[in-house]
C-alpha cells in the first residue's frame, strides 16, 4: 500500500511538472515583451521565486527547519555519477557546517538565481547587471560579444549574454567548483557549464531555465525550470540583507542554552 501510494504521488508529481512545461511553452511562444532603448526584450525590474528550491532543488517533504517543495529538476531525477552520488550524500550528511552559502561564501551559479530574496536587473547596450538583495552579490553578464576569461576560476561562473528572439541566453563558465545547488548537498565540479535562458512570459513574470552540463560529476546535461513573479509593491526595493554563518549561529545558541541559570 506505502509503495502503490508512493508511485501514485510521484505519478502526479509528473504529471503536474509536465503540464506546467507545456503552459510555459505556450505562454512563451505568444507573449512579446516590451523593448528596451536598445531594441531588446525589456526584463528589467524587481523579481523573486516562490519556491523551495534553496533547501533542496528535488520534491521533498517537510522535515526540521525545511519547508516541502515540488522540485525543479527537469525529469525529477540528476544524472550524478556513482562518486559524485556518494559526495553528494555526505554532503548532506555534513549538513550546514559544510555548506558554502551557509558559511557565507558565494551562493554560486545557478543557487544565487532562486534563493529566495528578491533581485533587480538592469540592462544597458553593452552588459546586463543583476543586483541580489543576498549578501549583495551581483552578475554581470556582458553581451558585447567579449570572450570569456579561461584561467580565472569563480565563485559565480564568468558569464556571456546574448539575444535569441524574446530569450536572454546566458553561457556561463569558469566555475571554482566550490559551491552546491542546495542545502541539500547537491554540487557540481569546476568543470560546469552553464546555459541559462530569461524569457518573458507575461507582465509579471519572468521564466527561467538553466541546463548543467558537467562531465566529472553527471552523466548527462540535465535541466531546471522555475518562474520569477515580479515585485509589483509602490515600495518594492531591495533592502540590507547580511549573511550570517550557521555553525557560528549554532555555537552561540548552544552555548547560550547551557548558560546556568541565575537563582530565583
Amino acid at each position: 500500500m506505502i509503495r502503490t501510494a508512493a508511485t501514485g504521488a510521484a505519478a502526479a508529481i509528473a504529471m503536474a511538472l509536465a503540464a506546467g512545461t507545456a503552459l510555459t511553452g505556450q505562454q512563451a511562444s505568444t507573449y512579446k515583451a516590451p523593448r528596451t532603448a536598445q531594441g531588446t526584450p525589456d526584463i528589467q525590474g524587481i523579481w523573486q521565486v516562490l519556491n523551495t528550491a534553496e533547501y533542496d532543488i528535488q520534491t521533498h517533504q517537510a522535515r526540521w527547519g525545511v519547508p516541502a517543495g515540488m522540485g525543479i529538476v527537469r525529469g525529477e531525477e540528476i544524472p550524478y555519477l556513482p562518486a559524485a552520488l556518494e559526495q553528494k550524500r555526505k554532503n548532506q550528511a555534513a549538513g550546514a557546517e559544510a555548506d558554502p552559502a551557509q558559511q557565507c561564501f558565494f551562493p554560486g551559479t545557478p543557487r544565487i538565481m532562486y534563493m529566495p530574496f528578491p533581485f533587480r536587473v538592469v540592462q544597458t547596450d553593452t552588459y546586463v547587471q543583476f543586483f541580489f538583495e543576498f549578501g549583495h552579490h551581483t552578475r554581470i553578464i556582458y553581451t558585447a560579444g567579449q570572450p570569456h576569461h579561461t584561467d580565472i576560476p569563480m565563485w559565480m561562473g564568468d558569464a556571456r549574454g546574448r539575444w535569441e528572439g524574446e530569450t536572454f541566453v546566458v553561457d556561463t563558465r569558469n566555475f571554482n567548483g566550490m559551491t552546491w545547488f542546495d542545502r541539500a548537498g547537491n554540487h557540481h565540479s569546476d568543470a560546469m557549464t552553464l546555459i541559462e535562458r530569461f524569457t518573458r512570459t507575461g507582465p509579471d513574470h519572468l521564466q527561467y531555465e538553466a541546463t548543467i552540463t558537467d562531465p566529472k560529476t553527471f552523466s548527462r546535461p540535465w535541466t531546471i525550470s522555475f518562474p520569477f513573479y515580479r515585485r509589483i509593491e509602490d515600495n518594492a526595493r531591495l533592502l540590507e540583507y547580511e549573511c550570517f554563518a550557521m555553525d557560528i549561529y549554532e555555537r552561540g545558541r548552544v552555548k547560550h542554552m547551557e548558560k546556568p541559570r541565575p537563582p530565583q
